[in-house]
């Protein structure tokens, strides 16, 4: 008699069972599926259907006419900003002021989550967690409202404080002065979104054996070389991970801040390229130039993304892609 083969040796057969049991696994988590379906749909609805408005940079777009019966120029808008000193400027601020409001928020949630993670009294870990989460749900035209009363010429609480305590004779006019402005901007950042920022941390310490104090413990070593040795690197690859997303907003520095608080004393440290689009496009009705802007953002944030990701790659640790 001849041998029969088995199904797994017949190729068409095999693949048959794995497109069944694809379907049957799909089958089994339809639920998830139906409830997927929405973000999908505003993820198509107002990220990707947009897109087609990209074309607008290549174009001497006019309002009066259709989009695909506009005058194509090519590269010429980009061209343009390059060569406009405001665009300049603007991509300077915004690089600094991203930077700075970053390094700031990094430092300080990884060290605030790292002290809270050693307080022993639940009640007073509790109630910091709640203060410094609070912030978080403020608006940033409140968020903006009570930094410029606080910093106030005539009766802000910060210059209130340092003349009460003698450390300045006269008040600072913090809001006139470009030097203070980034810095405002940046610890403002952390006041509103530090507590925030430590739930992910505060979650990626939970996740660390407890064995690992307890064998640190026996061995004699401190609070601080528990932190040093097990802490910090029971979380690097969550760092790592949030360092890479970030690299990815590289230029998406908080507008509402700086245009809100922004005045003609301060106005070069305050531009930045979303304002910049903001004129261009809605008071200029320059869409074109408005246009290439915003792309060239979109497309130095992406390639920030990648090369972050790819030089965590290459270093072995956690990455996105």
């Amino acid at each position: 008699m001849k041998n029969k083969k088995s199904t797994s040796d017949n190729p068409a057969t095999a693949e048959l069972i794995n497109r069944k049991s694809k379907w049957h696994l799909l089958g089994k988590q339809k639920a998830l599926i139906l409830m997927s379906v929405p973000f999908v749909l505003y993820i198509i609805l107002f990220r990707y259907i947009p897109l087609a408005g990209w074309t607008m940079a290549f174009q001497n777009y006019k309002p009066n006419k259709g989009m695909f019966d506009q005058a194509w120029v090519g590269f010429q808008w980009f061209k343009e900003l390059f060569q406009s000193p405001e665009f300049l400027l603007s991509l300077r601020n915004t690089i600094f002021m991203s930077l700075i409001s970053t390094a700031l928020g990094y430092i300080t949630a990884i060290v605030i989550a790292v002290f809270l993670n050693e307080v022993r009294n639940i009640a007073v870990k509790r109630f910091v967690q709640t203060v410094s989460y609070l912030p978080h749900f403020l608006s940033w035209i409140i968020v903006t409202s009570l930094i410029a009363n606080a910093l106030s010429v005539e009766d802000g609480v910060i210059n209130n404080i340092l003349m009460g305590l003698h450390i300045i004779s006269k008040p600072i006019q913090f809001l006139s002065e470009p030097s203070y402005f980034w810095n405002i901007i940046g610890w403002t950042y952390v006041w509103k979104e530090v507590g925030w920022n430590t739930i992910v941390y505060l979650g990626a310490m939970t996740a660390i054996d407890p064995c690992l104090y307890e064998a640190a413990q026996i061995d004699g070593c401190g609070r601080l070389r528990k932190i040093r040795h097990i802490t910090l690197p029971g979380i690097k690859s969550t760092i790592i991970i949030m360092m890479i997303m970030s690299a990815g907003h590289i230029l998406d520095a908080n507008f509402e801040m700086p245009y809100l608080l922004q005045n003609g004393m301060i106005q070069d440290v305050a531009n930045q390229v979303d304002m910049y689009v903001l004129k261009y496009g809605f008071k200029l009705f320059n869409f074109s130039l408005a246009t290439a802007a915003g792309i060239f953002k979109n497309v130095v944030n992406i390639t920030f993304l990648l090369i972050a990701n790819s030089v965590a790659k290459r270093a072995g640790e956690e990455r996105l892609i």
